[in-house]
């Protein structure tokens, strides 16, 4: 466990010790968030989380109606108040500077959030595992953090649009290409081929995919005479 993942969950558990009705509940609540954090939601039982909070099984049923609710209001207050400056503290700086030209953007963002998952893997793991298969936190995490980025990546487009780098498609159009390509380099790096990446190769690659997939459509000459 890395010490920046220790230092998240005890800032929760802070929070949900402050926010605790009694002294069990504050128990069951840092029992479940370790035990979801190790072993995910789906592999996660009740009777472990009991075990380790030091209450009866039924205890938890008293306090959640089921398991669901549980992680609801571990994950809940996670995204509320923790993932948004955990994702953005990082990441605004990055979006906020200028840059030379597109290609020096595209480096900085990505040498960014390969840093970013290479200290908070687990974390992103949890956020990958539980976030998209609960609509309720989905849409928290969806309303607090992407529009946040979204606004400043539509700046930025525009920006390089402006100054003929950048292919002239909807903006939006551009960040879901862009994002994509990005997100899957990550996923593929840290989660699918771990061993035997070639960081320097691949990043290359991948930089030079999205320069020329973005670059703009070479104007029509005008018929001649």
């Amino acid at each position: 466990m890395t010490d920046a993942w220790k230092e998240w969950l005890e800032e929760l558990a802070r929070q949900y010790e402050r926010g605790a009705r009694t002294e069990k509940q504050a128990r069951i609540l840092r029992a479940a968030m370790e035990v979801f954090a190790e072993k995910g939601y789906a592999a996660a039982s009740t009777s472990e989380i009991a075990q380790r909070a030091g209450v009866a099984e039924g205890t938890i049923f008293r306090h959640y109606k089921s398991k669901k609710d549980l992680l609801f209001s571990i994950v809940a207050p996670f995204v509320a108040h923790l993932i948004e400056p955990f994702v953005l503290r990082d990441f605004v700086p990055v979006l906020e500077k200028e840059y030379a030209n597109t290609e020096e953007f595209l480096r900085t963002l990505l040498d960014n959030r390969i840093a970013f998952a290479q200290k908070n893997l687990p974390v992103i793991r949890i956020l990958l595992q539980e976030v998209p298969f609960h609509p309720d936190l989905r849409e928290q995490f969806l309303n607090r953090v992407a529009p946040r980025v979204l606004e400043r990546f539509i700046r930025i487009v525009e920006r390089y649009q402006d100054k003929g780098e950048i292919v002239a498609w909807p903006s939006l159009t551009v960040i879901r290409l862009a994002a994509s390509t990005l997100f899957g380099y990550l996923i593929t790096r840290f989660f699918l081929q771990p061993e035997g990446w070639d960081d320097e190769k691949e990043k290359e690659a991948t930089i030079r995919f999205l320069l020329k997939g973005l670059q703009p459509e070479p104007k029509e000459e005008a018929p001649g005479p």
